[in-house]
């Protein structure tokens, strides 16, 4: 049995969803309770990042479970956190509910949210509660810190560093695509089964996406800090103009070094779609892409799950993607526009 939200009103819904949340961070002072969360950051820099998240626009309940979306909702926001060289320590989940979401749909919403701030030892700290006239809205503010000076920007880079990347790209976009086509084709049918099969990978990608706080870690680790970051969000070229733009120079990025998963290129070839179009723009990722400079190349290759994938150049050289022949391409931000759905 289901129960309706107004059964139980704003206040036990709050109740409901923060019951026994305990605070792991020393810097959270006082969590859920009060008007305000006390928050104490003495020693470093804080870091401080926001997104919104709309039914209809950047997901879709038709194929994406509610615990899944409360994961994602929460580690995309780490993922700012942590391409800022930073780490996440306190959220706030503030959401916008329609009526026909019940108690039992916010509890599996919060229990993403949970084991996501479970897994990456992030505190949830408060929020709000709202009613919806168009579906399910999520905002969350995440709360980070790090080392004073030590925050990377995107306004780092210099000519000749080193273009790098890690994981690969692509694959969040083709999960997207796959979850698109069996929706589509289960229109009308009471029992369908989607065919997922061998593509699982890119399902994940797309459902359950990972901050890169192993990243981080492994660079710290190396000694090294990169000269600019930011995550694959909006898609690599997007992003990488982006660096290019606040940091005032061009880049080269090679169309034979991009890393591609073999799910992906498969997925591509079965849509007919242009495979290194979909891992330039496809975008979700959350992969971090960050620049080096050039005398750290013998550490960065011994960095599992990082790539090099081309050089930052002089602004006047504008940015360009070199084709496998050797051609070079304007560098287009064709990435999601969130101000154009």
């Amino acid at each position: 049995m289901e129960t309706e939200i107004s059964t139980i009103g704003e206040f036990g819904l709050i109740d409901r969803v923060t019951s026994g949340l305990t605070a792991g961070n020393p810097s959270t002072v006082k969590s859920v309770g009060d008007d305000a969360a006390v928050l104490s950051y003495p020693d470093t820099d804080v870091l401080v990042s926001s997104d919104m998240l709309l039914e209809g626009v950047h997901f879709d309940l038709t194929y994406v479970p509610l615990k899944h979306l409360g994961y994602k909702a929460a580690v995309v926001n780490f993922s700012d956190i942590y391409a800022m060289n930073g780490t996440p320590r306190q959220i706030t989940v503030s959401l916008g509910i329609s009526k026909r979401f019940t108690v039992e749909h916010i509890d599996e919403l919060y229990s993403g949210i949970r084991l996501a701030c479970e897994i990456y030892g992030v505190d949830l700290v408060g929020g709000d509660t709202t009613s919806s006239r168009s579906g399910l809205v999520i905002s969350i503010t995440c709360i980070g810190d790090v080392a004073k000076g030590e925050a990377v920007g995107r306004d780092g880079a210099h000519d000749t560093d080193l273009i790098c990347v890690s994981g690969d790209l692509g694959a969040a976009y083709m999960g997207l695509q796959l979850l698109e086509r069996e929706k589509t084709a289960s229109a009308g049918m009471k029992d369908f089964v989607p065919r997922f099969e061998g593509k699982e990978y890119l399902v994940e990608r797309q459902l359950k996406p990972e901050a890169r706080k192993d990243i981080v870690a492994r660079l710290a680790e190396a000694g090294i800090r990169p000269t600019s970051m930011i995550d694959v969000s909006d898609g690599l070229s997007s992003e990488l103009l982006h660096i290019c733009h606040a940091s005032k120079t061009g880049c080269r990025v090679y169309e034979d070094r991009i890393p591609i998963d073999y799910q992906t290129a498969v997925m591509a070839e079965e849509l007919n779609m242009n495979l290194v179009t979909a891992a330039l723009n496809g975008g979700e990722d959350y992969e971090l892409l960050f620049t080096v400079p050039l005398h750290c190349h013998e550490q960065i290759k011994k960095i599992d799950g990082v790539k090099v994938i081309g050089h930052i150049t002089s602004e006047n050289l504008g940015c360009a993607l070199v084709t496998r022949d050797g051609t070079e391409m304007p560098l287009r931000a064709q990435g999601f526009n969130h101000l154009n759905q």
